[in-house]
């Protein structure tokens, strides 16, 4: 699928692991992020599809309010959710408008095993105070490097994708910010994979059940 919108459920039964989910906030944390990055959204996770569980969200963020389905606790920073609580909550809660877009490209078993690799180690990394953000996005922009001792959203699916294979490791992970996810960006993707345009996502403000509170 290109383009148009989808119900938050149907877009939860067409995701599979690599697609993007692009977020777009009205407050004023959103707005600065998008102001510093000249980026047309705030915030970017990755699905995560895999066997018999359902859909995953691997994203960074400041909140607690979901349990992280790899540990089984509430924490901040690097986090692997339930995909349909996180959307719901991102949109509800946090006031973001959604959008998916689906990477075209065959995920290998190998592929799989290296995202769980990354995911194993990255999980529950801090996420950086807004100066510090600031700072690693700027180290980036020059292709240096920062330490793994914070992270933020761009850099999880950034660093999600070179370890799949699916993105260059040219550049290092704080080079991206979440508008180089974005399609009017035109990512240069590897292993001849390619990325749709951007579905509408929506959700229903009143859903049957909300998660905990924060």
């Amino acid at each position: 699928m290109t383009g148009g919108s989808v119900t938050l459920k149907e877009a939860a039964e067409l995701t599979r692991s690599g697609d993007l989910w692009l977020f777009r906030g009205r407050k004023v944390a959103d707005q600065a992020i998008r102001a510093v990055t000249n980026s047309p959204i705030n915030h970017v996770g990755m699905a995560v599809v895999l066997e018999d569980l359902p859909p995953l969200l691997w994203h960074a963020e400041l909140g607690r309010s979901l349990p992280d389905v790899w540990t089984g606790t509430h924490h901040r920073g690097v986090q692997l959710h339930d995909l349909e609580a996180a959307v719901t909550t991102w949109s509800n809660r946090y006031d973001q408008r959604v959008w998916l877009r689906q990477l075209d490209g065959e995920i290998s078993r190998d592929m799989e095993d290296a995202l769980l690799r990354e995911i194993a180690q990255k999980d529950g990394t801090p996420f950086p105070a807004a100066v510090a953000l600031a700072g690693r996005w700027l180290r980036g922009r020059v292709r240096r490097s920062a330490p793994l001792e914070t992270t933020y959203c761009a850099e999880v699916v950034a660093g999600a994708y070179q370890s799949m294979g699916l993105l260059a490791r040219t550049r290092p992970t704080n080079w991206y910010d979440p508008g180089r996810f974005w399609s009017g960006d035109h990512l240069q993707l590897e292993a001849g994979a390619s990325l749709g345009d951007e579905i509408r996502v929506l959700v229903d403000p009143h859903p049957a059940a909300a998660g905990a509170e924060a």
